[in-house]
């Protein structure tokens, strides 16, 4: 239980962070699962897309102090190669 006025500020401070920290985590969560998903279904443009847009919000959790850089970097070389994987396939059948 915090005692002064500077204490009690800083738990108030400290659940908006928690909020904003976890907002950030699910919203690159959700962008990574829309990676898969559009891998899983064999779409090579839609996950393209959709792993320039998890890159960025993954990115953007290491600015923020949200992610470790090492594990965005992680997850971002991961996806990278299910992509590519994904275009080798594509491009063998066309």
């Amino acid at each position: 239980m915090a005692n002064t006025a500077s204490a009690k500020k800083m738990i108030r401070k400290i659940e908006k962070r928690t909020l904003i920290n976890n907002m950030r985590k699910n919203k690159t969560r959700t962008t990574v699962r829309k990676v898969m998903d559009a891998i899983s279904a064999g779409s090579y443009e839609s996950a393209m897309l959709a792993f320039k847009s998890a890159m960025s919000n993954l990115h953007r959790c290491v600015t923020k102090g949200v992610m470790h850089k090492n594990t965005a970097a992680r997850k971002i070389s991961r996806l990278n190669a299910k992509i590519y994987k994904l275009f080798k396939t594509v491009e063998k059948t066309v």
